[in-house]
């Protein structure tokens, strides 16, 4: 949904998934009642431990599933994954890896949809605080936030 220009070489698109899946949907008058969903990323990955070096990019965008609860034919699911029920641990090891392959001075964005987990929650899983960001209200539930990896001190 956020990547716009699929066909940039600059661009690594990562998810665990590769398939095709048929989901109900009855939204916007579909009148099926089905939706097809192809997930097909360049690398399959799991964000908890990513295939790259450390400080390998300089911009990571970080997209995790949002969802605990979805029925077993759920669309959203189906588009976006499921949490598991160790989330918390989850999310904090896939924000931990995606300071570990930021450059320094690099720059994480995150978003994060709070229809069931709050925004809140999720931030206390990092000890990084986000420089800005949106949040977009209790209607939408859909925030963005901008982190910067701090710069490497050297000693001495």
């Amino acid at each position: 949904m956020m990547w716009f220009d699929r066909k940039n070489d600059d661009v690594v698109f990562g998810d665990r998934r590769n398939e095709t899946l048929t989901v109900t949907d009855n939204s916007r008058g579909n009148a099926s009642g089905l939706r097809s969903i192809r997930i097909e990323p360049d690398t399959l990955l799991d964000f908890r431990a990513l295939p790259y070096p450390d400080e390998s990019f300089k911009l990571v965008a970080f997209d995790p599933p949002h969802l605990v609860q979805a029925g077993p034919r759920s669309w959203l699911a189906a588009k976006y994954g499921k949490l598991s029920d160790n989330w918390r641990d989850d999310l904090r090891q896939g924000f931990s890896e995606c300071f570990r392959v930021l450059a320094s001075d690099g720059v994480l964005v995150f978003k994060w949809n709070e229809t069931q987990v709050k925004l809140r929650e999720v931030l206390a899983l990092t000890p990084h605080q986000p420089m800005f960001g949106n949040t977009s209200g209790k209607k939408a539930g859909t925030h963005w936030m901008v982190f910067m990896k701090p710069r490497a001190t050297i000693d001495g």
